[in-house]
């Protein structure tokens, strides 16, 4: 796990229309029309190209994450302190505009051409750095702007992106799109690095973030191709604080997106706080060679691809209640494993590993159905603020939980401080299995016997060819 679930993955994701009942109250209610049978998602155009555009983009900002500090550091002789403000203005944005940027993508008609929009922008921002180069008039405060501009730029696009999966995606393939997107996170991180590190060698640090820059304007360019028509009918705005309170409210009384919120909270305050010890644990204490740990870290994004692929199956056949259920059950594994770890190398190595690629798995899987159930439960006029007050705590965890790590190892030593963290995010499991998240049996009532539901006495193709509704 190294990382967090949101800060690689889940940005979010997206599902069916379909609001919240009463807050506090279970989901109840007839089973929803069925849809007509859908084109498989690879064949149809307009996910590509939403999906393509993702992928190309967070490339491109895969390879700036190694090309920006470099340059600051080669070639700008940046001091300890610029490092960490340089390092701080990428994930500032999220934390000022992250809950205003929800309110905004809910006034919206259209979400496409924010998100182009933003694209833009972006890509004229990582622009300026090799051309400021060239020109001789580059600093450290010129990255540092970049960097806001950038992240700003994202905060945006990604509170629209969210509602604006739901017009290119039919209701029933939701799940799918998300994993298919939750991947592409998975494909940026383990080729990305090895790009930037290609690029930097071969073309310098600030003419790499050109990479960037082209990377944002393709993300443009394939977004404009979209297609498909977006009517979307935002609800009378009460003024900004107002809207940003209804989606804060909604977001922690309903108990199917409270229990989600806490399990997310939880899951990256500790996710961080290992985060925060990890390399010092993997070189001084189980002595693995530097190089290797890279080697690692390719193998987690490697087991996000085999996530993606299998979370969008498995929750067709068991919903994705259930799914969300075993991710979390397994999500303390490999941190766990990390602090029992004692033996030879290769032993070590091994489980790392086999560890490593199984929780890039479970992320993905977590990411994927959190994000899912997050939009089949949240009206179409709330959307961007859910998802915004969501993004907004998780990430807003992630400063307290590194700090908590460093704390923490410092009293009472690496291998405890793992086995705490362990402790800690097997928690989330407590938020979903307290909640109507939980699987339970239902008998299933013939029709006409008391107490069947009507709705449920279609025919058996169609029941076959229906999504488990999550309970």
């Amino acid at each position: 796990m190294k990382g967090t679930f949101h800060t690689r993955r889940g940005r979010a994701v997206e599902h069916p229309a379909g609001g919240p009942p009463d807050a506090g109250s279970p989901i109840t209610g007839p089973v929803p029309q069925l849809e007509a049978a859908a084109a498989p998602l690879r064949k149809q155009r307009d996910y590509r190209l939403l999906w393509t555009a993702r992928t190309v983009s967070i490339t491109g900002s895969e390879v700036s994450k190694l090309a920006i500090p470099l340059t600051a550091v080669t070639l700008l002789t940046a001091s300890p302190s610029q490092m960490g403000l340089l390092t701080a203005a990428a994930s500032v944005p999220a934390l000022l505009f992250g809950l205003q940027s929800g309110a905004i993508a809910d006034r919206l008609t259209r979400h496409r051409p924010l998100m182009i929009a933003c694209e833009l922008v972006s890509c004229a921002a990582a622009a300026t750095v090799p051309v400021a180069w060239l020109l001789g008039v580059l600093n450290v405060a010129w990255l540092i702007i970049v960097a806001l501009v950038i992240g700003t730029a994202g905060v945006l696009f990604r509170a629209a992106n969210f509602p604006h999966l739901a017009a290119v995606v039919p209701s029933g393939q939701r799940t799918e799109a998300m994993a298919g997107l939750q991947a592409s996170y998975s494909v940026a991180s383990v080729s990305g690095p090895g790009l930037a590190g290609l690029l930097v060698q071969v073309l310098t640090a600030p003419l790499a973030v050109l990479a960037e820059s082209l990377s944002f304007l393709a993300s443009a360019l394939l977004l404009r191709s979209i297609r498909t028509p977006e009517r979307n009918e935002p609800a009378a705005s009460r003024g900004m604080w107002r809207d940003v309170k209804e989606g804060l409210k909604v977001s922690v009384t309903h108990p199917i997106l409270r229990a989600l919120l806490g399990a997310g909270v939880t899951i990256n305050f500790f996710a961080m706080a290992f985060t925060a010890v990890y390399m010092l644990y993997m070189v001084n204490t189980l002595g693995i060679p530097k190089g290797v740990i890279g080697v690692l870290i390719a193998l987690s994004g490697a087991g996000g691809l085999l996530g993606a692929w299998l979370s969008a199956r498995l929750s067709k056949r068991y919903g994705e209640n259930r799914v969300l259920l075993a991710a979390v059950l397994f999500f303390p594994s490999e941190i766990l494993a990390v602090g029992l770890l004692t033996g030879p190398l290769w032993w070590k190595l091994s489980v790392l590993a086999v560890t490593g690629t199984l929780t890039g798995g479970i992320v993905v899987a977590f990411a994927t159905c959190m994000g899912a159930i997050t939009l089949s439960e949240t009206t179409a006029e709330l959307r961007g603020r859910v998802n915004a007050t969501m993004t907004f705590a998780v990430q807003g965890v992630l400063a307290l939980g590194g700090l908590l790590g460093g704390l923490l190892a410092e009293a009472i030593g690496l291998r405890p401080v793992i086995l705490v963290c362990a402790a800690g995010i097997a928690l989330s499991t407590l938020w979903i299995w307290t909640s109507p998240l939980r699987p339970r049996r239902t008998r299933f009532r013939a029709s006409g016997e008391p107490g069947a539901d009507p709705a449920l006495s279609s025919s058996l193709d169609d029941l076959l060819n229906s999504k488990p509704r999550v309970s």
